[in-house]
């Protein structure tokens, strides 16, 4: 290698894993999201077809008349999932055709008519306590997707 090589490698690894932080200050990275673009798509811009899950959370989506949605949110016993609601009258409820287990969200919808819906959910953020006297939080961690037909 070359001194060039060593000297620049040296200085990609140094910059590595480290985020603000300040002098002598461990960082931590977080993951960076980008923002759901507004959608001003016509209905030949969407996608028929979607299957969501958690990590969808706060997406908007844009489908054309005759699409469909379906989502798979993973929970637990201890912390499930309460089931999908809509809201809009764009959205229809189809069969999804898909076994449910303890503490799993699963619903699928086909776009009947142009206009907006939200589908929503939530669940604990933390287990409940095992027994009294012992810590437990009352959180609740929320999941919405905006749906666009057109």
């Amino acid at each position: 290698m070359t001194v060039t090589t060593v000297a620049a490698a040296t200085l990609l690894l140094m910059g590595c894993g480290s985020q603000g932080g300040g002098a002598g200050k461990g960082g931590t990275v977080s993951p960076t999201t980008t923002p759901s673009p507004t959608v001003t798509a016509t209905a030949a811009d969407c996608a028929r077809h979607f299957q969501l899950t958690a990590a969808d959370n706060g997406r908007t989506i844009c489908m054309p008349k005759g699409g469909q949605v379906r989502l798979t949110l993973d929970g637990t016993e201890e912390r499930p999932w309460k089931p999908v609601t809509v809201t809009g009258d764009s959205l229809k409820a189809a069969n999804p055709g898909i076994v449910i287990l303890p503490g799993d969200a699963v619903a699928a919808y086909d776009a009947v008519a142009p206009g907006t819906a939200k589908l929503s959910s939530s669940r604990p953020l933390c287990a409940a306590s095992p027994s009294p006297g012992r810590v437990s939080c009352k959180g609740i961690e929320e999941w919405t997707v905006t749906v666009q037909v057109r």
